[in-house]
C-alpha cells in the first residue's frame, strides 16, 4: 500500500481540520485526554505551516488520509533536554502535529520515509499520554532521548532517529 506524500495546498485545509477531528476523538478513546485540546491545531496554523512550505499529506487512493508539519533546522523547544541527551548534535528536521484518519496503516512510516530522504536526523515529541504515538515511533526505529518543554510549559517525550 503506497501512500504518496505531497505538499498540503490551501484547498486541503477543510479535510485536514476533519482528520485532526479524527485523531482527537482517537486520542480520548485511548486515554489521551489533554492533548490537542481547544481545537488545536487550529486552521490559522496549518494556513501558516502551508505559507511556510511546511505542510505535507498523505494521499492513498487520490485521498488525503493524513497529515504533518517537516521543519528543517534547529526548534526552540528543543534546544533544552531534561532527563536524557539527543543522540547527536547534528542538523535534524522535526516532524509536528501527525495525524491520519485512521482509514490506511502505515501513515507514521510514509512520512518518516519522506522526511529521512530529506535528513536521516529525524525529532519528534509527544504528549506522556499518547501511548500508540510512543509505540509507534519506537517501531520506526525512534529513540527515546528525554523530556522537552513546549513554549506553554508543557512537558513532551522527545524522540529521535538517526540514519545514515
Amino acid at each position: 500500500m503506497d501512500i504518496y506524500i505531497r505538499k498540503t495546498v490551501p484547498g486541503d485545509v477543510d479535510r485536514i481540520m476533519e482528520i485532526y477531528d479524527t485523531a482527537r476523538k482517537f486520542m480520548r478513546s485511548t486515554g489521551n485526554m489533554t492533548q490537542w485540546i481547544n481545537g488545536y491545531p487550529g486552521r490559522d496554523l496549518i494556513l501558516d505551516d502551508i505559507k511556510k512550505g511546511n505542510s505535507y499529506v498523505g494521499v492513498y487512493d487520490g485521498r488525503v488520509t493524513g497529515t504533518f508539519a517537516f521543519i528543517l533546522g534547529d526548534d526552540p523547544t528543543y534546544s533544552y533536554l531534561e532527563d536524557g541527551e539527543w543522540l547527536n548534535d547534528l542538523p535534524y528536521g522535526t516532524i509536528h502535529r501527525i495525524a491520519s484518519d485512521g482509514t490506511v496503516h502505515g501513515f507514521l512510516e510514509a512520512a518518516v520515509g519522506f522526511a529521512g530522504g530529506i535528513t536521516g536526523n529525524l525529532r519528534i515529541d509527544t504528549h506522556d499520554d499518547n501511548r500508540v504515538m510512543q509505540h509507534l515511533l519506537e517501531k520506526n526505529g525512534f529513540t527515546k532521548c528525554g523530556r522537552i518543554f513546549l513554549e506553554n510549559g508543557d512537558p513532551r517525550i522527545a524522540y529521535q532517529r538517526h540514519s545514515v
